[in-house]
């Protein structure tokens, strides 16, 4: 393996971790988040290049784009972690067993967590806001569209570490090659954790490539539905805030499920979508009731393709329902584990949306642009995992450290 030794300095530099306090730490993330902002024209200058080089109407270009108000927001989310308490040598369980034994289970880092992203240059800041701050090398493996903006933010993070004599290889970033990724995910020992954030694609290739752990995230097909009792001012807002807040992120909404009995009130909740020219792609009822009224040019007939698409863009399929159960069945069927919403002032049938949608996150009466790390008061976050197999929904702090058993005896054997 090419990469072997840069492995095993990361891994080297996850054992140093372990000796630096959780003060000094702080101090570290704060001059971070200090430079960010200081010698943002770096950051920025790397980025228009970045940028030059992508098609301005691609849906990633969003995400790639950084300007001074998004470092800026990079900045104190990065703060906001420093500030947050350490989630580490906590006691979750303790217990003295018959024979005198004392037993503590403590949370401590996973080591060296691999991240694997796309077109997301803010993620770089994000994870290593959080690994550092649990205690955790982290190895990233960009993708190329990105990869400028990705080296210099994490150049002016290393000139940091270098100033308070933190080893450098606690964050190492990877070429921003196919091979790379290879040699990441085989990384047996070395790796302890690896998280893809990114389309549905990549995360496929991930999970079933990897010889190390995985946690699965990101990829969202997300669901709103307005129900029959849904209050049409709330309606309206959360329908436009989870759709155009930001069309290239993972909560965004994909798909807006409209009761029957509300159809005659759904040119006035999707009116707000032509401030943004959102592309609607309606079933049959819904499209009938629309035609005339939503422009033809952003009016289009529904396939069943639609309803599983993560669009990632200004368009937004529309399904019309009899039921709540019709509701529920569609989600099951098109959902991807994300987040799912539904907008109703009835108590009880919010309480059973709530109790069957199988989701990380379930709203009610709010938008699924909440979901995120940062908005769940978290600080910010590795990615949001649609998996049930360990952390689900943002994962922050907490979700990126295990435990180990610390048990103390005064000379007990076993029988």
């Amino acid at each position: 393996m090419e990469l072997i030794e840069t492995f095993k300095k990361a891994k080297a530099a996850s054992r140093s971790l372990a000796l630096i306090s959780e003060d000094l730490r702080n101090q570290i993330l704060l001059a971070v988040a200090d430079a960010i902002v200081d010698l943002q024209e770096r950051i920025l200058s790397s980025n228009v290049k970045d940028l030059a080089k992508m098609d301005p109407k691609n849906p990633l270009y969003d995400r790639l784009q950084l300007t001074p108000k998004r470092l800026d927001d990079i900045a104190s989310d990065m703060r906001h972690v420093a500030e947050l308490p350490s989630p580490l040598g906590h006691i979750t369980k303790e217990k003295t067993l018959p024979n005198g034994l004392r037993l503590h289970r403590v949370s401590v880092p996973f080591g060296v967590i691999g991240m694997i992203y796309e077109a997301r240059p803010n993620v770089t800041f994000d994870v290593f806001s959080l690994c550092f701050k649990s205690g955790n090398a982290c190895v990233l493996k960009g993708g190329s569209d990105a990869d400028l903006s990705n080296q210099a933010s994490v150049e002016l993070i290393h000139e940091v570490l270098e100033r308070y004599g933190v080893d450098p290889a606690v964050v190492t970033l990877l070429p921003a090659t196919h091979e790379a990724t290879g040699e990441m995910l085989n990384a047996v020992g070395y790796i302890d954790l690896c998280i893809p954030r990114g389309g549905r694609r990549l995360i496929d290739f991930v999970r079933d490539t990897a010889r190390i752990p995985v946690i699965e995230t990101g990829a969202g097909v997300v669901n709103t539905y307005f129900d029959v009792d849904g209050d049409m001012e709330k309606g309206k807002a959360i329908i436009c805030n989870a759709k155009t807040r930001r069309v290239s992120v993972c909560n965004a909404l994909d798909c807006l499920i409209i009761h029957e009995k509300r159809l005659g009130d759904l040119l006035e909740l999707v009116k707000p979508l032509l401030d943004h020219k959102v592309t609607l792609y309606a079933d049959g009822p819904a499209y009938q009731l629309l035609t005339g009224h939503y422009p033809d040019i952003l009016l289009q007939p529904a396939t069943e393709e639609c309803f599983g698409t993560e669009f990632m863009d200004y368009k937004m399929s529309i399904r019309t329902v009899t039921s709540l159960d019709e509701a529920l069945a569609h989600i099951d069927q098109f959902g991807s584990g994300h987040s799912e919403a539904i907008i109703t002032e009835n108590k009880e049938t919010a309480r059973r949306f709530q109790a069957h949608v199988d989701a990380a996150c379930v709203y009610w009466n709010a938008p699924t642009s909440f979901t995120d790390g940062a908005q769940f008061g978290l600080g910010a976050e590795i990615g949001i995992s649609t998996q049930k197999l360990g952390p689900r929904g943002p994962m922050a702090l907490e979700e990126i450290t295990t435990y180990k058993w610390i048990i103390e005896g005064e000379g007990q054997t076993r029988p």
